[in-house]
């Protein structure tokens, strides 16, 4: 039996004239398989919660990783610009690469905001919704358009 099959037989037999001895045997045999059926579903999801956990870590490492190497590449990137720069070479063939030095777009870099000119500072206006307000009126009976109260139950696993 599933779930909505047992809380369904609970009820019929709930309304029932039976035996209160069987009437006890029987929904105590059916909230059993119930109660187990629940107690497997809750497992699954702390399994489920420990798993996105995990996985909430791995992508930090992962990313913090991920920025090491490119920090570091960036650095070696330099390093080899400089040294075939001080060598005077324009291109340098060795066993497994090529390696030309070129010019690109030079970098803008900011050291001290505070010293630019407004001149070069752009104002951007963001427009946030506030949340509070709504749930509030919302909560209060206010009908907003393009919102709503939607209930939110869920049950807490100990």
């Amino acid at each position: 039996m599933n779930l909505f099959e047992i809380n369904s037989a609970i009820e019929i037999i709930k309304q029932k004239d039976l035996d209160p001895e069987v009437l006890a045997d029987t929904l105590e045999s059916l909230e059993l398989a119930r109660d187990e059926k629940l107690d497997s579903i809750a497992s699954w999801i702390e399994d489920n919660n420990s798993r996105i956990d995990w996985l909430a870590e791995k992508n930090k490492a992962l990313a913090e990783e991920k920025a090491r190497l490119t920090k570091q590449n960036d650095r070696l990137m330099e390093f080899l610009t400089n040294q075939i720069d001080k060598a005077g070479y324009k291109q340098l063939q060795t066993k497994n690469h090529l390696l030309k030095p070129r010019n690109y777009r030079a970098k803008t870099v900011i050291d001290n905001e505070a010293l630019l000119p407004d001149v070069y500072k752009k104002k951007e206006e963001v427009i946030k919704i506030d949340k509070k307000q709504l749930y509030s009126d919302l909560k209060d009976g206010i009908e907003v358009a393009g919102a709503r109260l939607e209930p939110n139950r869920k049950t807490t696993i100990i």
